[in-house]
């Protein structure tokens, strides 16, 4: 995967330290603390986001041409750090403040869920979402989906008994219980090629909003921070426990435009696992952490406040867009009635 497109000062000075130097230099530290410092919102901030989307990357698969040693580079890590503390506390802001009740933390997180009232991005696309609307759509779904699975996994190491054993059970299916073939990410990847667009890792990144890396952010910042272990595991289960019913309406969606099973395989096998998720997810992974760990019910249900917030950020993008007939991607205009 090749760096992508900065998106100003700071990612500008990133990816060419990445690429020519072996420590961050003075201008990505000085352009790191502007970042940190605060201004426009930190979950819109191209540069912010892009940046802090390019720093946990060296996690995952890294980029062509940057050397492995910057994974753990203590000055890179510290220009992380004061992104991350600008991201949380926007997500702070976002769902605002998080009370714990006396009930069971399955009970509160379907309390939680039931709560919100976001906008239903996939009522729209199972009703009247257009062909166009339909790729740009995936092309901001696909820097997560193409990587689906791996920032919450990052969780497992930091768990003991029953709730590793729950989030593996799950973690396993969306690997396709051993068939690599069966992945959701290659599901995905299938159907991003049948709607032609380029399936390959990371290819779309330039076009994607600030939004889409900011909803990935969150979960690889929780995952890759034994503090917020709590956190990963109820961003997980708010996924798992609001994914069924939105899966079969987007399979409509793609059935409506004409597609077969072929190609809304990847939303069937959402409706069906999911489904089953939501109890293991809800009850064996969090209710097993919590019961452990009962100062973690907050951050269980703080991840799962912010898996929702940033689903309705990202649907208020997009629809919005659409509702004036521009396009939701970087660089685009007017898209296709």
């Amino acid at each position: 995967m090749r760096l992508p497109e900065p998106r100003g000062p700071l990612s500008q000075s990133l990816c060419r330290d990445l690429l020519d130097r072996t420590s961050p230099s003075a201008t990505t530290t000085e352009q790191a603390d502007r970042v940190a410092a605060g201004g426009s919102d930190a979950l819109t901030d191209e540069d912010l986001q892009i940046s802090l989307a390019i720093l946990y990357e060296l996690h995952y698969r890294g980029f062509d041409g940057v050397s492995e040693d910057w994974e753990w580079d203590p000055a890179l890590l510290s220009v992380r750090a004061g992104l991350e503390r600008r991201h949380l506390a926007a997500l702070r802001e976002l769902v605002g403040p998080i009370q714990v009740g006396e009930d069971a933390i399955d009970r509160q997180l379907t309390a939680l869920i039931a709560a919100d009232d976001g906008p239903s991005l996939s009522s729209f696309m199972a009703k009247q979402g257009t062909l166009d609307q339909w790729r740009e759509y995936l092309t901001l779904r696909s820097v997560y989906h193409l990587k689906e699975a791996d920032p919450h996994t990052f969780a497992i190491p930091r768990l003991s008994g029953r709730a590793k054993a729950a989030m593996v059970e799950i973690q396993a299916d969306e690997y396709g219980g051993g068939s690599a073939a069966r992945m959701h990410s290659e599901l995905f990847a299938g159907l991003m090629t049948s709607l032609d667009l380029d399936a390959a890792y990371g290819a779309l990144w330039d076009d994607a909003p600030a939004v889409a890396f900011a909803s990935v952010n969150t979960m690889s910042l929780f995952g890759l921070h034994r503090r917020w272990r709590g956190a990963a595991l109820g961003h997980l289960t708010a996924v798992e426990m609001t994914s069924s019913e939105p899966s079969r309406r987007y399979s409509a969606g793609l059935r409506r435009l004409g597609y077969d099973a072929r190609v809304t395989v990847f939303y069937d096998e959402h409706v069906e696992a999911d489904a089953v998720h939501e109890q293991i997810a809800s009850v064996d992974m969090c209710g097993s952490l919590v019961a452990e760990e009962p100062e973690l019910a907050v951050d269980v249900l703080f991840g799962a406040a912010c898996s929702l917030a940033m689903d309705g950020l990202a649907a208020t993008q997009l629809l919005g867009a659409w509702e004036t007939g521009h396009s939701a991607l970087r660089g685009q205009g007017r898209l296709a009635a």
